[in-house]
């Protein structure tokens, strides 16, 4: 993707069934689980640079034991920091005791971070400060085991606002409105309710407090507290918990917004936000890994029972589309697959823009996510220059030369790496003009590979808010003296915020959306801006259920084709001698190529939850009013 976009997070369990022996024995290390940790995070590393977090729980200790570990980073490379801070413990306390060496009881009582339970996470912050106490697992702790909480996930919450409301009306004084705390103390309190009811009944049963425990930790019905504290949820999430004692959940949204995957043998639970992760770090095919149903729970116990709960009803599938275009790991068979046909239907959208000249087209790609869609494009063009060899042959096989054939023939699809990513440049200059001019060299570009008669074609998974291709990339293509400069973007028109996790909260910043108010002004139809604030304007008090969509209407009285000429007028200018196209893929071609993630609300308004449509009017009524700031 050529603009930075913040986005998604990734979340890591490993539950190991056996004892900690088992694996010394067949793996020679105790410390198996944590290194499966460590690799399932470094390999979502592509979810989450702004932090990461590691916690551990310890089966069966004796009291005055610690059985919970916790360790964050928000160092310039978090995942390496926090396993660099858990290998210099547990190396130094190997060093200070050889008698651990061999003895995995003493390892287990004495080093930290050794255990049978792991969660970690990868972050990326969408909204909030980048500090230590942002970053995942969040901690509600306790005395009591059982009501000790760790809690990480990649989700956001439309209503955060009405979620900390209800935690005052139960009696709480949160420490702040961060989504992840509300939503772990909105858990806790339910958590809390639910031991005090099994408290009770062992107290009946004439069990004494020390008794009652293990009975309440064995008894803890986890599907029930997540369905009394999720009620009121309306985001995109997959959360993952952990109780002191051990049982462990992972939960996902009604829609299946977020994606969470998991694989079960007789050794280990794994689940991961990617399905590749698991095939590659416990090396298992494709079909033994499985998605956790939308609205249901993963529900590990401590005893090794495992379970797919319904939490809550689920709904349409709207699984996030952006992770196939873009945020996921393109490993994974069918995202590889899919991104091929992106690239693949956009072709007949490419030759009405060359006017079918492929013989004076080169095609390249902006580095690095759209290369797949790359190779399905040129994979489709191939094809095209087939099928027009073929008919070339068919008409004038009467009179065709070996000449003539030979050099048929030797007509291919002409592809070249152009665009070259630089090492971060660092603007370290303030003043505009020169930090834009530093921006520009973002990217470089292959010299001698275009001639003057060519049409340069670059392709590039989505096209956000335009910066990039304004000040960088037209402009170092332009040096390549092309005739004209198609720009593609395998994803649809991004024309709506998004409230779900990703890090599109500002109408404004869409290129979309100034296009189609540029339009506006030019046809004389602005006052469709003024209805369409004092329709948001009006339904401001409603209930979230009760909320439409109004912003809908600003793209209407356009085409589709109408507002990408528009971008490509606004992404031009006027030293550019290059002709600049720029085409999008339609949201029914979208839907072809990724048929099992049909959430396109950034492309079309259709939200998956009532939160979604109060986030668009807000996000519209924050533009209209001026307002710099988020709409949830």
């Amino acid at each position: 993707m050529s603009d930075a976009l913040q986005h998604e997070c990734g979340i890591a369990l490993v539950r190991l069934l056996k004892p900690l022996e088992f694996y010394k024995e067949k793996y020679g290390t105790a410390f198996y689980g944590i290194q499966k940790m460590y690799l399932m995070m470094e390999k979502q590393h592509n979810r989450g640079q702004d932090g990461a977090g590691f916690a551990s729980i310890k089966f069966d200790v004796e009291p005055g034991q610690r059985y919970i570990s916790r360790v964050r980073s928000n160092a310039s490379q978090p995942i390496q920091d926090v396993f660099a801070q858990i290998n210099e413990r547990i190396n130094e306390e190997m060093t200070n005791h050889p008698e651990y060496a061999n003895n995995v009881a003493l390892q287990k009582e004495n080093i930290p971070y050794l255990g049978e339970l792991f969660l970690g996470h990868v972050r990326y912050g969408t909204f909030g400060k980048n500090s230590i106490e942002s970053v995942h697992p969040f901690l509600r702790q306790s005395n009591w085991m059982h009501r000790n909480l760790i809690l990480a996930g990649n989700f956001n919450m439309t209503n955060v606002k009405e979620l900390f409301q209800n935690l005052i009306e139960l009696g709480q004084h949160p420490k702040e409105m961060a989504d992840t705390v509300t939503v772990m103390e909105k858990i806790g309190h339910f958590l809390d309710k639910e031991v005090m009811q099994l408290y009770q009944e062992c107290k009946e049963m004439g069990l004494n407090k020390r008794e009652a425990s293990p009975v309440i930790a064995d008894r803890l019905d986890i599907a029930k507290i997540l369905n009394r504290s999720s009620k009121n949820l309306d985001g995109g999430y997959a959360m993952a918990g952990l109780l002191g004692h051990g049982d462990a959940f992972v939960f996902r949204d009604p829609a299946g917004i977020r994606p969470a995957y998991f694989y079960q043998d007789d050794e280990v639970v794994v689940v991961a936000s990617e399905r590749p992760v698991i095939q590659t770090v416990f090396n298992v095919p494709f079909e033994s890994v499985q998605e956790i149903d939308p609205g249901s729970a993963l529900i590990i116990k401590k005893g090794g029972a495992i379970s797919m709960k319904q939490i809550l009803t689920p709904i349409e599938k709207k699984a996030c589309s952006f992770e196939r275009i873009y945020f996921s790991r393109g490993s994974d068979a069918e995202i590889y697959q899919e991104r091929k046909n992106l690239g693949k239907l956009i072709l007949p959208s490419v030759l009405k823009a060359i006017d079918q000249d492929t013989d004076n087209t080169v095609f390249s790609y902006i580095p690095n996510t759209a290369e797949t869609s790359f190779y399905g494009l040129v994979e489709a063009a191939q094809d095209f220059l087939n099928q027009r060899k073929n008919d070339y042959i068919l008409k004038n096989r009467s009179t065709l030369t070996e000449q003539t054939l030979q050099e048929l023939l030797k007509v291919k699809i002409r592809t070249e790496k152009v665009a070259i990513k630089d090492a971060k440049l660092r603007t370290f200059i303030t003043e505009d003009s020169s930090r834009d001019d530093l921006v520009a060299h973002v990217y470089d570009v292959t010299y001698g590979v275009i001639k003057p008669t060519d049409n340069l074609v670059i392709i590039d998974d989505s096209i956000v808010r335009g910066t990039t291709l304004k000040m960088s990339i037209i402009k170092m293509m332009d040096r390549l003296k092309p005739k004209r400069i198609v720009i593609v973007s395998s994803a649809p028109q991004i024309r709506y915020p998004d409230c779900y996790g990703i890090d599109m909260a500002k109408l404004e910043g869409l290129v979309a959306f100034r296009a189609a108010l540029a339009l506006l002004k030019e046809r004389n139809l602005y006052h469709i801006v003024d209805e369409v604030y004092a329709k948001c304007k009006a339904q401001e008090n409603f209930k979230d259920a009760e909320v439409v969509n109004y912003v809908t209407a600003i793209y209407e009285p356009f085409t589709p084709e109408e507002i990408s000429d528009k971008i490509a007028e606004m992404l031009s200018s006027p030293e550019i001698n290059a002709e600049v196209k720029i085409i999008f893929q339609t949201v029914e071609d979208l839907h072809i190529a990724c048929p099992k993630n049909l959430g396109d609300w950034y492309f079309t308004g259709d939200y998956p939850t009532p939160g979604g449509n109060r986030v668009v009017n807000r996000a519209f009524m924050n533009f209209y009013e001026g307002k710099d700031a988020r709409a949830y």
